[in-house]
């Protein structure tokens, strides 16, 4: 597939919702010109499934990580373990980590530990951290400057849906921001008017899929083809062509997970 195609930055193709159709799914979004997705791990214990995935596809990567949700749950884990499972080719970021006090399935004090021990795997792999953040502007900033602060880190806020002050601290510490569907929602007008501003060398796009599917298609479970409704929403919100929106979104992406590589392109290494 030659650019500009467009990346899903973030999905669960793992998840039960794909499970009797996952190879359609990724064909449609294939045809729907998304040439890259990422597969995103939420428990540890289920990395090695979600790897599976990424290695039966040349165009699909994957992280490792433990969400939020489930900190209190998932095998306690070191950096040191994260930072191993990321040495394998397929896996390209740390995550997705951070906080979620709307829900808070595992206590707040568990959900921070986790996150910092994330930021430290980020840190030794050189990998990006992916990062879930809701109803928690103000920790989720304060450990995002923290653990910048002990050495090099870099990674992206996924499925932006947070205020303007978290935004510009995330922007100020090198971070992305990854817009997902709810950019599309008719509540949503304070979210786009920050997508309307993030710097164009900062912005990626995402489905979260199988949750948060866009407009049109808000009510059905959600896949990677639908991200070409968020490129076009936001492609109209910043003033440019979809084609333009894509080319951005997709050499922010290849900057920023600089492990995956476009498809049919092979490195050195590979040979």
């Amino acid at each position: 597939m030659t650019p500009p195609f467009l990346v899903d930055s973030h999905c669960h193709l793992d998840f039960p919702d794909f499970a009797t159709e996952r190879e359609d799914v990724i064909a449609r979004a294939r045809n729907s010109g998304i040439g890259t997705m990422v597969t995103i791990c939420t428990k540890i214990s289920e990395f090695a499934g979600v790897r599976a995935i990424a290695e039966a596809h040349d165009d699909i990567w994957c992280s490792v990580g433990i969400h939020p949700h489930e900190a209190a749950t998932e095998p306690a884990t070191d950096a040191a373990t994260l930072a191993q499972h990321a040495r394998h080719a397929k896996v390209v970021g740390i995550g997705e980590c951070g906080l979620d006090f709307y829900y808070e399935h595992s206590p707040r004090e568990r959900q921070a530990e986790v996150f910092r021990t994330h930021a430290a795997a980020a840190r030794d792999s050189g990998l990006p951290l992916i990062v879930h953040t809701r109803d928690a502007d103000a920790e989720t900033a304060a450990i995002l400057t923290e653990e910048a602060g002990k050495g090099p880190l870099r990674g992206l806020l996924h499925c932006f849906s947070s205020g303007a002050e978290l935004a510009d601290i995330a922007l100020d510490l090198g971070f992305y921001l990854s817009f997902s569907g709810i950019v599309t929602f008719k509540t949503a007008a304070a979210l786009r008017e920050i997508a309307r501003r993030v710097p164009s060398d900062r912005i990626l796009i995402e489905t979260d899929a199988p949750f948060l599917a866009p407009v049109p298609k808000r009510g059905k479970r959600n896949e990677p083809a639908f991200v070409v409704h968020t490129a076009a929403l936001l492609a109209e919100l910043r003033g440019l062509a979809v084609e333009t929106l894509a080319q951005q979104t997709t050499e922010n992406f290849f900057r920023l997970f600089d492990k995956a590589r476009p498809p049919g392109e092979r490195r050195p290494e590979d040979a």
